[in-house]
């Protein structure tokens, strides 16, 4: 099947397909006329980030997105090119590219388009073909649509922006769940050495085994401290992937926005964008490794309760002390949460169009009006952020007096409980 012709070109007049984007953009014009679907340049490039005004491979995916194609950059010799999936388009040498159709290999033979000339097929010998070809393909075919005699029976919920991105990148998380697994198990080695030492080591004085066991205890250890390192890196990369996902959606989203729909206060705007950035802050701090490590929380208790059951109630009571003063400042640190970030974009307001606005300020003379307005957001951002900080404070030394306490009622307990 051939693309669709080109107007007819007066000679030596370059298409005007091909003026914009780069050779690639011309590939992916032909590609979508072979599949059915006219979309212009303008319309597949709109908003992507160029590279000196043309299309890359690594935003190739994208634009094709917006014709309803889905693609996959791979590297593969030219021989092994699989003809089920042409047209595709191959990347050549200085920047250039080609779509082929077909392959003849007997004849040694290849049909393709080149952007410079058109979509129209030419014929080009294979060996010819593989000078210039870099070893990487695009393959690239039309996503499945229904047209409107299909109709839908239940609405579909529409992705989550943010949980949507997160489960793009499952397979990392899921890499982080067994290294934190894997952590946690180990974390048993530690309890279980010394509790051996002091029960069968010492009044034995079976020093072969001190020395087995502390071996093998420091072989865990140090695979649990490389554990840690890996399981950091995949949280650290896996926040990357998805603050550059969320980052580039948010942006198209922002360029797109009609006038009215933004803030009137381009400060404020500013302010609320940046407020983003605590994405990234959250799926990278040890939240998420909290939530995956609190399971095991509840694995430690069995285990001790296996021990005595008796044991366990100073850690359930300080466990509810701890959960019970959470709640409690919950509310009000939700509430001073949502003062400040308001807070700081009236702040970021102030500055932002007191810059751009400076001549007109000193002109009419505002600028004791400015300073007392910017005074004024200050100290009543700190005001806050004071309040924030010993709601916040509060609760990491009341966990940390509660842990102490709990050792200690432990600790009589345990007694009592071998006393009896």
């Amino acid at each position: 099947m051939n693309g669709p012709a080109l107007e007819e070109q007066r000679p030596g007049e370059v298409p005007e397909y091909t003026l914009r984007g780069g050779p690639l953009a011309a590939s992916l014009s032909v590609l979508s006329s072979f599949h059915g679907v006219h979309a212009s340049v303008d319309t597949l490039l709109a908003g992507l980030p160029l590279e000196n005004g043309r299309l890359t491979p690594s935003l190739f995916s994208r634009a094709a997105e917006r014709a309803g194609l889905l693609t996959r950059v791979v590297r593969t010799p030219l021989d092994r090119l699989n003809p089920v999936l042409f047209p595709a388009v191959l990347i050549l040498a200085e920047n250039n590219c080609c779509v082929i159709f077909s392959v003849d290999k007997e004849a040694g033979k290849a049909r393709v388009a080149f952007p410079e000339v058109g979509p129209d097929e030419t014929e080009i010998g294979l060996e010819e073909l593989g000078e210039s070809y870099t070893g990487f393909a695009i393959y690239a075919r039309p996503r499945f649509q229904f047209d409107e005699r299909a109709v839908r029976t239940k609405k579909l919920e529409k992705e989550h922006w943010f949980w949507g991105v997160i489960s793009e990148h499952r397979h990392l998380y899921r890499d982080i769940i067994v290294a934190s697994v894997l952590s946690n198990l180990i974390a048993f080695s530690m309890p279980l050495f010394v509790m051996n030492v002091y029960n069968r080591v010492v009044p034995n004085r079976a020093v072969e085994s001190l020395w087995v066991m502390a071996i093998g205890v420091f072989v865990m250890i140090t695979a649990d401290f490389v554990i840690h390192m890996t399981r950091g890196y995949l949280v650290d990369l896996a926040a990357a992937k998805t603050n550059v996902k969320l980052s580039r959606e948010m942006m198209e989203h922002v360029l797109d926005m009609r006038s009215e729909e933004r803030s009137p206060s381009v400060g404020s705007f500013a302010g609320s964008i940046q407020g983003f950035d605590s994405v990234r802050s959250f799926i990278s701090s040890a939240t998420v490794l909290a939530y995956v490590d609190l399971p095991f929380a509840l694995l430690f208790f069995l285990v001790i309760a296996m021990i005595s059951w008796t044991l366990v109630i100073p850690l359930l009571v300080a466990s509810g002390l701890i959960l019970l003063h959470a709640v409690l400042v919950q509310g009000q640190m939700r509430e001073l949460s949502e003062t400040t970030s308001r807070a700081s974009s009236l702040k970021n307001a102030t500055l932002i169009e007191s810059l751009v606005a400076m001549e007109t300020v000193k002109s009419l003379g505002a600028e004791g009006h400015i300073q007392s307005r910017w005074e004024k957001t200050v100290a009543f951002l700190e005001r806050t952020n004071i309040k924030l900080r010993l709601l916040s404070s509060s609760v990491v030394n009341s966990v940390q007096w509660v842990q102490m306490a709990a050792s200690i009622a432990t600790m009589v307990v345990g007694v009592y409980l071998i006393m009896s």
